[in-house]
């Protein structure tokens, strides 16, 4: 009985073994477990032979095989300890290396007369290794304990991965229940009973594979489906082809040479023949299996390159949110095969919670998400299978299970931080669990999916301030747009006020002016020299307040379009000849020189005489008022084939640079300007540049400060000439001022 549960239990330990092998043969972890597997086996299949001699051996051939009993233990110890390590992909580290040394001493010399134990009348009794023998094993146990407690330097799953500790747990109750029986029952009983008991240990082994099967089940310690059907592909490839190779041979030696003699190198000819056939054909039937026994075992099997690529290419193809999702769980759905494919992205400061996907059972409450988040973040991982939330997660895991959720992938950059929210996944539409390489396919595509829907966040948040931006400009301009229609009203009362003020005021200004005058010609009597001149200072006032008033009332033409250009003949040389003969006594009493480059002959040209007079006015008195004592005034008329030209130069106090663009705007004045003549209103220029472009001329005006200005304007001939059937008109010459 005990031999046959020894063979048995070896053959599992081979299948398993087997399995996990060709489920990846390339991974050293489980090469690893394969040899482990092996060991494990010959040690159970050794002490099976030796225990009651079921196949008769001969002394000598029993004593040969027992002493395999001891190096096999050593060994399958030693490989449990390398396998335990590297799954929890830590280093073998410098313990274990000192372990392998007597190990491989103790293999060396199981076959000498210093063996662990040696044969007395077919009694195995304890030998002079059994020492280093019984060291070594504690050594090699206390070595895999480290291996099952001690610290892990890093796992490919991800930080503190809840299936992990799930596995460990299974492996540690394994190894428990196996290591701590055999080791006590093949190491330590020798020491104080017989050894009679000791080949039944391997029999504990089966603890062993018991648990690590549940963690391949339940946990995926390795994916047991690509093992079945592997092994199946490559059980019933060897099986066709044997069965190609039997009918093939029946068919060749007793149908078609069934008279002939087929013997000697006839049939090893057709032997090989048949062997280099059948070894071409292996690959095509390998190749067959493999695609049936995927249908049938991988029926939520995809390309998972393709898989990528289709999810990469809708990542690029799109920036709105609501479509990156919806197209999002349409591509996983295509591939992964859940029942129900959910994104719920968490509410910020502009914009709300929202949930999209594919329809499905998953339809958490605000309560349930609430819970999953407070949660969710402390566990370290991205992407979080719930069958494997054990322990403190048992309530969560109830949550989740309730809501038909398997996945829960967490949008974020890195396991710590909380995310944008969640990607949901149901349970397989087949029934089947997840497989590690979709666990590592979700968290790929949770990576490109955090920053594709980050930025796509962004968009909205900008796309919202612009809304709100211009609801806010819509807003200000509509403010605006009041305000500045009650600033014209207010502007328009404005210009009524002084076009009303300027009429109202110049009817008693003409009725003074016109009594100075007649008082200045002596129609009222003698004037004395002092009343000529305090009357002729009264009647330059009252021709400066006539100007004012006329540019006040011009302004407001401007407005509504009254402002009109009533073009006469006049003689340029007499009006200004006129005007500097009222600015002599003002330009001698702030002891300027006042000078006129009179031309000889000037033609008589077509201008608004009155606005021109004023033009000429507002330069030369500018210069009086803007020119320091003891400095001169030259007023030029000038003429040219084409043009005519006046120009009023001085030595004042110029403009300064900065300000000469804004001169001739309406009130502008410039700082010194202001500082030399504070009563001054802003007018005069500014109605000076309308009245000589409004007849076609142009300005002119040169400035430094500090050493004087140049004001005048430029008419041409062609445009103010006197036509030829014109009249010329005779200029009336007010009074001199003696």
């Amino acid at each position: 009985m005990i031999q046959v549960a020894l063979f048995v239990t070896a053959l599992l330990s081979l299948l398993i073994g087997t399995f996990v092998f060709l489920n990846n043969p390339r991974a050293l972890l489980f090469r690893v477990y394969f040899i482990f597997s092996i060991t494990s086996a010959l040690w159970m299949i050794v002490n099976g032979l030796v225990v009651g001699d079921p196949v008769g051996l001969s002394p000598g051939a029993l004593l040969t095989v027992g002493r395999l009993i001891t190096p096999l233990a050593l060994l399958t110890l030693t490989f449990l300890y390398l396998f335990l390590r590297m799954f929890r992909r830590t280093s073998i580290g410098k313990y274990g290396w000192v372990a392998a040394a007597p190990t491989i001493i103790i293999c060396i010399f199981s076959f000498s007369n210093y063996n662990v134990f040696l044969d007395a009348n077919n009694e195995l009794v304890l030998g002079r290794l059994f020492p280093i023998y019984l060291a070594t094993v504690m050594l090699n146990v206390c070595l895999v304990l480290h291996a099952l407690y001690g610290k892990s330097e890093h796992h490919p799953r991800s930080n503190g991965h809840e299936s992990l500790s799930s596995q460990l747990k299974y492996l540690r109750v394994g190894t428990f229940s196996a290591v701590i029986p055999t080791v006590a029952i093949g190491a330590l009983l020798p020491l104080v009973s017989s050894t009679s008991f000791s080949n039944i240990g391997p029999l504990f082994s089966i603890a062993f594979l018991i648990c690590s099967g549940i963690a391949i089940v339940r946990h995926r310690l390795f994916d047991i489906r690509t093992l079945v059907a592997r092994s199946v592909a490559y059980v019933s490839s060897l099986v066709a082809l044997s069965a190609l190779f039997v009918s093939v041979t029946f068919i060749i030696t007793d149908v078609l040479f069934s008279h002939a003699d087929l013997h000697g190198g006839g049939l090893t000819a057709v032997y090989t023949i048949l062997a280099v056939g059948l070894a071409f054909a292996f690959p095509v039937l390998k190749v067959f299996f493999d695609k049936t026994t995927d249908r049938i075992f991988f029926r939520d099997s995809y390309d998972t390159q393709v898989f990528l690529d289709q999810f990469n290419k809708m990542l690029v193809s799109t920036f709105d949110l609501r479509s990156i999702l919806e197209r999002s769980s349409h591509v996983i759905a295509d591939n992964l095969k859940p029942t129900s494919v959910i994104f719920d992205l968490k509410a910020t400061e502009t914009t709300r919670r929202r949930v999209a996907g594919t329809t499905g059972h998953i339809k958490l409450s605000d309560k349930d998400i609430a819970y999953v988040d407070t949660l969710v973040p402390h566990i370290r991982q991205k992407v979080i299978e719930v069958n494997a939330l054990e322990g403190k997660h048992v309530q969560l895991r109830n949550v989740l299970e309730r809501n038909n959720i398997a996945i829960v992938a967490r949008l974020s950059v890195t396991s710590t931080e909380s995310g944008i929210g969640y990607l949901f996944l149901g349970p397989r539409k087949s029934g089947n669990l997840y497989s590690s390489q979709d666990i590592k396919v979700v968290e790929i595509i949770t990576n490109g999916l955090v920053l594709a829907i980050q930025n796509s966040l962004r968009t909205e948040e900008i796309e919202h301030f612009n809304l709100t931006l211009q609801e806010k400009v819509n807003d200000a301009t509509r403010k605006l747009r009041r305000t500045n229609e009650k600033l014209k009203e207010m502007d328009e009362t404005k210009d009524d006020f002084i076009s009303m003020a300027s009429h109202q005021l110049r009817t008693p200004l003409t009725s003074v002016k016109g009594y100075l005058s007649m008082v200045l010609e002596e129609d009222a009597g003698k004037v004395t020299p002092m009343q000529r001149e305090m009357l002729g200072q009264a009647f330059f006032s009252s021709q400066r307040m006539v100007y004012l008033i006329a540019d006040l009332l011009n302004v407001s033409r401007l407005k509504t379009g009254k402002f009109i250009i009533d073009p006469v003949p006049v003689n340029l040389d007499e009006i200004v000849h006129q005007e500097l003969n009222q600015l002599e006594e003002t330009a001698a009493a702030r002891e300027l020189t006042l000078q006129y480059d009179k031309p000889v002959n000037f033609p008589t040209l077509m201008l608004d005489e009155t606005k021109t007079r004023q033009v000429i006015m507002n330069f030369v008195d500018n210069a009086i008022y803007y020119t320091p004592a003891g400095g001169h005034i030259v007023v030029k008329l000038l003429e040219t084939p084409t043009t005519v030209e006046l120009r009023v130069e001085d030595n004042g106090i110029g403009v300064p640079k900065h300000e000469q663009p804004h001169l001739f705007t309406k009130f502008y004045r410039a700082g010194n300007a202001r500082q030399a003549r504070p009563d001054g209103t802003g007018l005069g220029l500014f109605m000076a540049k309308k009245v000589i472009i409004a007849q076609s001329g142009s300005l002119i005006f040169e400035s430094q400060e500090g050493k004087g200005s140049t004001f005048g304007f430029t008419f041409y001939k062609s445009k103010v000439g006197l036509p030829a059937e014109a009249p010329k008109r005779e200029i009336k010459k007010p009074a001199a001022v003696k």
